[in-house]
């Protein structure tokens, strides 16, 4: 019980909570839309859905401004190419909050003369480059820990006695591919961190693909990325262990 009052009174931690409904109300409304006996409750979802919206822009108010610190922090690191990374996540993020900001601000009616769709599409692009930088850092850690791996003797008996106890599979695929994925799932399966952070990022991907028409997916795609990647981060939330750091 302890567990779950931190975590509630935490901003982050309602976030994501409201997050989470969020996108079962998506998914829910998107499996629910050819049931005719059905409208109340899809109608109920939907207003859900759109409160948990507007719970979770209120809640995001002070956002850009940690954003903005993270990405100070990060231009600290010794390792460019992930210094880079992050600090240009953090300040995408932080104009995805800017913009977010404006919208909400829009919404209750404290600035009136802003163009709604603008703000909608450059708060998608911030959001879509933030997603591509962090992506572009598991990536890179991902082959950093490969790269280490393949120098460790233990884990090359290990592949070496994988691939002669399935060489069927190893034919099937090509030798090569299957030593690499092998190589992957174990890199994967030895850091979660690393796995849950790759698999939230490209889930997130799905939301701000959709928006900005660069991949076009439908209402049960987008509910079910952003569930997933929402659960992903009430975990890693509750568990600091699952963070990926820096």
């Amino acid at each position: 019980m302890d567990a779950v009052i931190n975590f509630t009174s935490q901003s982050q931690g309602r976030d994501r909570i409201f997050r989470a409904t969020q996108y079962a109300c998506a998914l829910s409304i998107y499996l629910l839309r050819n049931y005719t006996e059905k409208k109340d409750l899809v109608a109920k979802l939907k207003s859900l859905e759109s409160n948990m919206s507007a719970g979770r822009k209120l809640f995001r108010l002070g956002n850009a401004a940690n954003s903005i610190e993270a990405a100070k922090r990060t231009m600290q690191l010794t390792d460019r190419m992930l210094s880079l990374c992050l600090t240009a996540a953090n300040a995408n993020r932080a104009l995805y909050f800017i913009c977010d900001n404006v919208l909400w601000a829009r919404s209750v009616g404290l600035i009136r003369n802003i163009d709604k769709e603008r703000w909608n599409v450059n708060a998608s692009r911030c959001y879509f480059f933030s997603l591509v930088m962090s992506l572009t850092r598991d990536v890179y850690a991902i082959l950093r820990l490969m790269v280490q791996k393949t120098r460790d003797d233990r884990f090359k008996q290990k592949m070496e006695q994988h691939l002669n106890e399935s060489p069927e599979v190893a034919e099937a695929v090509i030798p090569q591919l299957d030593a690499f994925l092998f190589l992957l799932l174990e890199t994967l399966r030895s850091h979660p961190p690393l796995a849950l952070d790759t698999v939230k990022n490209i889930c997130d991907l799905f939301i701000p693909l959709d928006k900005l028409g660069i991949y076009h997916s439908n209402a049960g795609v987008v509910g079910f990325c952003g569930l997933v990647s929402s659960l992903i981060g009430i975990v890693t939330l509750a568990r600091p262990a699952l963070r990926l750091k820096p």
